[in-house]
């Protein structure tokens, strides 16, 4: 229990919140205009605004966000569900929605699936039951008609590519076909033909760098080299899947098909005692933090996460202001070539 000035002549005992009656009072002032101070309403003069905002911090006075959102119809938070924060493409997504949605005055509130399927469409729930003004789901794992059905309640954008598109849902893709492409032509222009592909779980953009690996290497008339392992969610799988990579038919180059399955090769390679790039080019996939910090540095297709994040954020605050067709963005990635990628051994591709 803490001791509080109670109508600006004295102070007292209060075993309660203080309200906005209560800073009126302190203030000297009318509860109305209090109201239309704390909402930032530049119809209050600076000086009344200041005196209210000083009673404010001197009782302790914190608005309550729930009733102010009742009489607004606006919570002024934007929910975030992402399947896995281990993950830096997810949060480096998150940081683009929060730069936005702090820009337009939202607060952000996440929560992690922690790549469980039933958790992700509890977390979801639970977003649409605190009012959030719009979700932005970042993961693929969310079956469409879910995702259709939070959109009747909320606006949502889905960042990532989808299993299938959802009516009400907008997204924000990235063009992995053309990821996988170029890396695939960066490497052979170096001069690697057995080109080998860390692939992913069969999630939509995991398919898609597959496919366009594949359609490259047959486009190069290198169909015959063509190479795939599949490789895990967790980290004994990916290092599994990349020492198996490294056996005795070990191509000359790899695109894994994300940043995280880089790095468990280039993890093994290091153990293995195999030189990159001198003996096995590596390229990524997502261009996170990860890519520079890691030695040799890695060569990756960038997504652009910030970008993608921003993106989301305003085709829900369009959504909010009363837009009803979808849209679906695909943005295109690019190539940053690093030192984890170099010419193939003796010029030709080949082992040595």
């Amino acid at each position: 229990m803490s001791t509080q000035r109670t109508g600006g002549s004295g102070t007292g005992r209060r075993d309660r919140r203080p309200t906005i009656v209560d800073v009126a009072a302190e203030a000297g002032v009318s509860k109305s205009l209090v109201s239309l101070a704390l909402r930032g309403d530049d119809r209050v003069g600076e000086a009344a605004r200041e005196r209210i905002l000083t009673a404010a911090e001197r009782l302790g006075y914190r608005s309550n966000t729930l009733a102010r959102s009742l009489v607004q119809g606006r919570t002024m938070i934007l929910g975030v569900l992402l399947t896995d924060l281990a993950n830096p493409y997810h949060t480096e997504v998150v940081a683009g929605v929060e730069e936005s949605a702090d820009a337009e005055g939202f607060t952000v509130l996440l929560a992690h699936g922690q790549r469980d399927r039933r958790r992700l469409g509890r977390q979801l729930e639970s977003l649409l039951q605190l009012n959030v003004d719009g979700v932005v789901v970042i993961s693929s794992w969310l079956d469409p008609a879910v995702l259709a059905e939070a959109a009747r309640r909320a606006p949502v954008v889905m960042v990532g590519r989808p299993t299938a598109f959802s009516p009400g849902v907008d997204t924000v893709a990235n063009d992995d076909e053309a990821g996988a492409r170029a890396a695939v032509l960066h490497l052979a222009e170096l001069g690697h033909e057995r080109i080998a592909h860390l692939s992913g779980t069969g999630r939509p953009a995991s398919r898609a760098r597959d496919e366009g690996y594949r359609a490259t290497m047959r486009e190069l008339g290198l169909g015959g080299h063509t190479a795939v392992r599949p490789i895990g969610d967790d980290p004994p799988q990916r290092a599994r899947a990349a020492s198996e990579l490294l056996g005795s038919a070990r191509p000359s180059a790899v695109l894994a098909v994300n940043d995280l399955a880089a790095l468990a090769l280039l993890d093994q390679a290091h153990a293995s005692g195999v030189p990159v790039p001198d003996g096995l080019s590596v390229v990524g996939y997502d261009n996170t933090t990860l890519a520079e910090t890691v030695r040799p540095r890695l060569t990756s297709v960038d997504q652009p996460r910030l970008v993608m994040g921003r993106l989301a954020v305003r085709l829900l605050l369009e959504r909010m202001g009363g837009r009803t067709g979808d849209r679906h963005e695909v943005l295109t990635p690019r190539l940053v070539v690093r030192a984890s990628s170099g010419p193939a051994p003796g010029g030709t591709g080949a082992t040595a």
